[in-house]
């Protein structure tokens, strides 16, 4: 696995990531301090599978951010955190305005404004990481020509690219769920296929986990 000993893995995103997480830091503490998402289950799986590494996971995910609220807290949510892993996962509520606000244009977040910013944001933090992840939003529709699942695509094509351009560690969280919608209705993993359900959330976890190169048979 490519997180070392002693690291320090951060979390950021949307409510996807927060789950409920502790404040002002999401750190384990107990309790649910992690949230009860991805998070917490990649932590579990972390210090269960691997408790030698004592890898230290912190969440610093908000309910409803877009990228624009990732550039007003970085610098005291990501920069002054010092993490050595970093894993972004951001871009559903930058689309997701497009259809539930759709009248409300000054919450819309295009692709050229959600590419710049994501750039900026990963090449601030670069030198100071020893890894970088990043991973895609996500619709929960197997319908690709669904007006909102097609913008998403286009949106984790973004990621795509700039995970290919800073050589960070890409999870194509869309992907993961497809593989289980080939045998499941979306509602079963999230009733309005963005907030997952338990099984959701593994799916989630384990996508992050085959990325950093997890031995599932530890």
């Amino acid at each position: 696995m490519i997180i070392g000993s002693k690291q320090k893995l951060l979390f950021i995103g949307d409510s996807i990531t927060d789950t409920g997480r502790a404040r002002p830091v999401g750190e384990h503490n107990g309790g649910e301090g992690l949230g009860t998402g991805y998070v917490s289950l990649v932590e579990a799986l972390l210090t269960s599978t691997y408790p030698e590494l004592g890898i230290r996971v912190v969440n610093m995910g908000v309910s409803g951010n877009t990228v624009r609220h990732l550039r007003e807290r970085w610098q005291t949510d990501v920069l002054d955190q010092k993490p050595d892993w970093l894993a972004v996962m951001i871009g559903i509520n930058d689309v997701w305005r497009h259809f539930d606000r759709p009248f409300m244009r000054e919450h819309h977040v295009h692709e050229e404004e959600y590419e710049r910013t994501l750039r900026e944001l990963v090449q601030e933090a670069r030198p100071g990481l020893k890894g970088l992840v990043l991973m895609t939003p996500f619709y929960i529709e197997p319908n690709r020509e669904e007006p909102m699942r097609a913008k998403m695509d286009r949106y984790g094509g973004i990621v795509r690219k700039i995970a290919e351009e800073t050589g960070a560690v890409f999870v194509d969280t869309q992907a993961a769920f497809d593989k289980v919608l080939e045998h499941l209705y979306p509602g079963q993993l999230a009733w309005d296929r963005v907030h997952p359900g338990r099984a959701g959330h593994m799916v989630l976890a384990r996508a992050f986990l085959n990325a950093v190169g997890f031995d599932w048979s530890r």
